[in-house]
């Protein structure tokens, strides 16, 4: 899953007042003043005796003055300190704008990770879409590429399909029931009229949280497809059991032994 993140917008920068910059400038303007006014005092004297000198004295004076202003609009030179501290500072015309270091995406969350710590209690809890998720992880985990959840409407049995680290096919139903509803030989003969004929199987499983009817487990001993109930659900899920491409066919799990056992 991808997490929009919100990126900090460019902050703004303040130029620091500067008193020594203040006062220079203002000497220089008190300056320019007295000598224009000067200029102007000695031109208006002289204009009647000289006219043509009183006006090239104006023309080069309204010059100063003009020049003098452009001067004081021009963008100056601003010492900042950029992202990599004081070291590395420099002279940047006009608008002072840091580096802003952007924020790292986030990784999404992993399918091996989420699936790996699961336990038949959280199976259990889950709903049918995500129980349907969480198998396909434990596919994923234990080496399965091409993994894919599948189940719907009209899904023809198929729930999880994957090709085995052998290159098999794998295609798996699953059925996320409570403890005392156990997968019957209905669900089972649905599946095996489609898994082989028409998904290609070269691995077929009934994986469930809850049991197999013993009319469901002699169909699937039949035809070839392995049942995994929540005992071999379990064993898959923390690595003590087998994966559904690694069990012998046809596979009981260990709480079948322990119930068959005398």
């Amino acid at each position: 899953m991808v997490t929009p993140i919100r990126r900090a917008g460019r902050p703004t920068t303040r130029q620091a007042f500067s008193l020594r910059q203040l006062t220079v400038s203002f000497g220089m303007v008190v300056i320019v003043v007295i000598g224009v006014g000067l200029t102007l005092k000695k031109a208006v004297q002289g204009a009647s005796a000289h006219p043509g000198s009183a006006a090239l004295v104006g023309a080069v004076v309204l010059t100063a003055v003009v020049g003098f202003l452009r001067w004081g609009r021009r963008p100056r030179a601003v010492r900042v300190a950029p992202a990599g501290g004081p070291a590395s500072m420099g002279f940047v015309a006009g608008a002072v704008e840091p580096l802003v270091e952007p924020e790292p995406e986030p990784e999404p969350e992993s399918w091996v990770e989420a699936g790996a710590e699961a336990e038949v209690d959280d199976f259990a809890d889950m709903g049918a879409e995500a129980f349907e998720e969480a198998v396909a992880r434990l596919c994923e985990r234990d080496g399965c590429h091409d993994v894919r959840v599948v189940g719907g409407a009209n899904d023809l049995g198929a729930d999880v399909v994957a090709v085995a680290p052998d290159g098999r096919n794998v295609v798996l139903q699953c059925k996320r029931y409570s403890e005392g509803h156990k997968v019957g030989s209905q669900d089972l003969q649905r599946f095996g009229g489609t898994c082989f004929a028409v998904h290609g199987a070269d691995v077929a499983a009934v994986v469930t949280t809850s049991d197999f009817t013993g009319p469901a487990a002699e169909y699937a001993e039949q035809c070839g497809i392995l049942c995994f109930d929540h005992g071999a659900l379990g064993g898959w899920a923390d690595g003590t059991g087998p994966a559904p491409w690694e069990a012998p066919a046809p596979y009981e799990s260990p709480a079948r032994w322990e119930a068959s056992a005398p």
